[in-house]
């Protein structure tokens, strides 16, 4: 049986760690990261990508600053981009595609 929530939340995260390297060394918000997510999840949520941005975060591959506003910021530490690059292997929770895939 497949957990549709799950292959969701994982997928998410690496997309969300994709947008991230794209936006590098800048950075960005949340907006721009939540619009890239509508762009595949339709129904995405701001709630949703702060969750995933808070899960990369607490696994070093994101640095999340929250402004004073209510606004987040994030950008990908150096280990979040060796993810990316695949450089390194990385634990399961993130769906990264194997390589050359």
């Amino acid at each position: 049986m497949i957990d549709h929530a799950k292959v969701r939340r994982e997928s998410m995260r690496w997309y969300v760690l994709l947008t991230l390297y794209n936006a590098h060394p800048v950075g960005a918000y949340e907006e721009l990261v939540l619009a890239t997510m509508q762009g595949i999840y339709a129904d995405a949520t701001q709630l949703e990508v702060r969750q995933q941005l808070d899960y990369l975060a607490d696994r070093d591959l994101v640095k999340v600053v929250r402004e004073p506003g209510g606004r987040w910021f994030a950008d990908l530490t150096r280990y979040g981009i060796d993810v990316v690059e695949y450089a390194v292997d990385i634990e399961p929770g993130i769906a990264r595609p194997a390589r050359g895939a």
